[in-house]
């Protein structure tokens, strides 16, 4: 019995030390093999970085106002242009000009609805092109007359509207592009006027003068300068189209070249008053420079008026 007890320990110790070994072999192992290992590199995280906004002190943005007013003060304006406007408004004080009593503004029946009418501001803008204010302003009468609205020119036949704008110039494609208008107007924006530069451009025949001078007649809102034949000729003679002096060929570059520089608060004014001085004495052909009370500071009357005064010479010399 003894013998079997002492076989029975002495098997148990047998196995627990074999355990042991073997525990101590795979711990022995396992560090060999971290050991032969390198460890693996943690990796980068990149972080985004945050712009923050701090205000600014009132000392900088002090300092960046007074550069925006410098640059504004630095911006290129003709020589005399504040003299020569002036001058220009003297001149014009009597309102004898044709664009006073016929032009544009005083084609529309003041007494219809808003919607008729800024048409009929549209439609004489329309007719003015290539023809004298008395024209024009002649011209909407008969249309008056026969009735101007959308709906009455729709109705009409191009013979018959023919018939009543046949004096205004290129009366024929005239015809198609108020008659291609005036369906627009009633398809698109309820028999109105668009209230943008963009929309009224895209009707046919009416361009970026028309549409500035439709804006300010019919909605009351100043987008831009109107150049037309006389503002065109009449800023290139005096050299207000940029400070190379080079002149302008069209009358939209014109405009662009005046607003570049003309204070925005004479846009209003500009046109009618350069056009009615372009009708009664800066003509295109024969301009009174003589008259002119910008004839020594306007570099086109300077010439007219040395070129007369040589003129003169030889006609004494002759004598």
């Amino acid at each position: 019995m003894r013998l079997q007890h002492c076989a029975v320990y002495f098997h148990s110790l047998a196995g627990s030390r074999l355990l042991s070994l073997l525990m101590t072999s795979r711990h022995k192992a396992a560090d060999s093999v971290s050991t032969s290992v390198a460890p693996a590199k943690r990796k980068k995280i990149q972080r985004n970085h945050v712009h923050i906004n701090y205000e600014k002190p009132a000392n900088v943005q002090e300092a960046e106002h007074c550069c925006n007013d410098a640059s504004e003060s630095e911006r290129w304006r003709p020589a005399n242009w504040e003299k020569i406007i002036d001058n220009i408004r003297e001149m014009r004080k009597n309102k004898d000009a044709p664009v006073d009593n016929m032009g544009c503004d005083e084609c529309p029946d003041k007494g219809v609805e808003p919607e008729v009418y800024r048409y009929h501001v549209l439609i004489s803008l329309m007719l003015s092109s290539q023809t004298k204010d008395a024209v024009t302003y002649s011209t909407m009468q008969k249309l008056k007359e026969h009735g101007l609205t959308v709906d009455s020119i729709l109705q009409t036949d191009d013979g018959t509207l023919g018939e009543l704008i046949r004096e205004v110039g290129f009366w024929k494609t005239k015809v198609k592009y108020i008659k291609m208008t005036t369906q627009i107007l009633k398809d698109k924006y309820c028999s109105d006027v668009p209230k943008s530069v963009e929309e009224l451009c895209s009707l046919p025949g009416v361009g970026p003068k028309m549409a500035h001078l439709c804006m300010r007649s019919a909605w009351g809102v100043i987008t831009g300068i109107g150049v037309d034949t006389h503002v065109h000729r009449i800023s290139n003679r005096l050299q207000w189209v940029g400070k190379a002096g080079a002149p302008t060929k069209t009358p939209e570059k014109t405009r662009v070249a005046l607003e570049d520089w003309l204070p925005r608060p004479l846009w209003d004014e500009v046109n009618h008053l350069l056009v009615g001085f372009g009708q009664t004495i800066c003509r295109p052909v024969n301009p009174l420079c003589g008259t002119c009370l910008n004839n020594e500071l306007c570099p086109e009357g300077k010439k007219v008026l040395s070129r007369d005064k040589k003129t003169e010479k030889k006609g004494k010399g002759k004598k």
